[in-house]
């Protein structure tokens, strides 16, 4: 042993080893850091870094939009806090899914699906409105609000397979919700029923009123 070298314990000897372990460890982390952010500002290897990143955020819009009776697409500028949170209360109660997301994962989501064609309405900032039940209610709820906060700007959607503009959105919007035509239904065919029931009760009222004349008549020729 080396004369003024000190024997370490093993407890020592641990402690080093994981200090030079924790030393090598930040060194390495610090170093591949410093090396993607260079590589990135000089177009390296880190952009596939990137795309893996992105990919979970494209694979969840696929989700959203997997099996979807409709799809819009927004622009959400110049909405105050208010109005965006009451929109998403509302399209939220109508069980719509509401996001905000960037039109490139949008565009890699919509690749080779139905919604394909919405690509060209990618451009500024885009929100998108998904429902899976009702195929009217993102259109209906949308243009409705855009009546009292016409910052709210729809650039397209698709419904049941079929692409529609503006125009389309807004023509789809008039259709009531599957509730409220069900609702209808149901009263175009208690209509007659209803009007049935009060005939009857006419009717049944005319003979109550007819029998007791008929008593005094023949009382009367007794």
């Amino acid at each position: 042993m080396p004369v003024g070298h000190k024997e370490l314990t093993p407890a020592e000897e641990d402690q080093n080893s994981y200090n030079e372990f924790m030393s090598f460890y930040v060194f390495g982390h610090i170093s591949f850091f410093y090396l993607a952010v260079h590589a990135n500002n000089i177009g390296g290897v880190p952009t596939m870094a990137k795309v893996e990143l992105k990919q979970p955020i494209v694979e969840a819009i696929s989700a959203d939009i997997k099996d979807a009776q409709s799809v819009v697409i927004v622009d959400y500028r110049g909405l105050t806090v208010a109005q965006d949170t009451e929109l998403r209360k509302q399209l939220r109660e109508a069980g719509v899914v509401y996001k905000v997301c960037k039109n490139t994962m949008m565009k890699r989501a919509f690749e080779g699906t139905e919604f394909e064609g919405l690509s060209n309405v990618l451009e500024g900032p885009s929100a998108i409105a998904i429902s899976k039940e009702d195929a009217t209610a993102p259109a209906r709820i949308i243009c409705n609000f855009a009546k009292t906060a016409d910052k709210l700007e729809v650039k397209g959607g698709v419904v049941e397979g079929a692409v529609y503009d503006v125009a389309g959105i807004k023509e789809i919007s008039s259709i009531p919700s599957r509730e409220e035509l069900l609702s209808r239904l149901l009263g175009s065919m208690q209509s007659p029923i209803t009007n049935f029931a009060r005939v009857i009760k006419q009717i049944a009222e005319k003979d109550g009123e007819a029998e007791p004349v008929a008593e005094a008549a023949e009382t009367e020729a007794e």
